[in-house]
């Protein structure tokens, strides 16, 4: 069986982290919402992509997902001098 989190891309991630994650739902239609304002082509696939995974997830799978914005710090020593 495929863990959830191993379904998402870093980048879904990271977005999904700046929405409402109370819910797969809540996290649906805030993603649905800001589709209406992206131009971007690229920005429009993540977000198209990361909706039809949500899609695809039951919502027991979508609670095991911990979702975060990765911070810099988590892939370096911290040290920019």
């Amino acid at each position: 069986m495929m863990i959830a989190f191993d379904r998402f891309s870093a980048e879904e991630i990271n977005l999904m982290g700046i929405f409402d994650t109370t819910s797969r739902e809540a996290l649906r239609n805030d993603l649905l919402t800001a589709l209406h304002d992206v131009y971007d082509p690229d920005m429009i696939e993540v977000i198209g992509g990361t909706l039809e995974k949500l899609d695809n997830l039951t919502d027991d799978e979508f609670a095991e997902i911990g979702i975060y914005i990765a911070d810099d710090d988590e892939f370096t020593d911290g040290d920019w001098e």
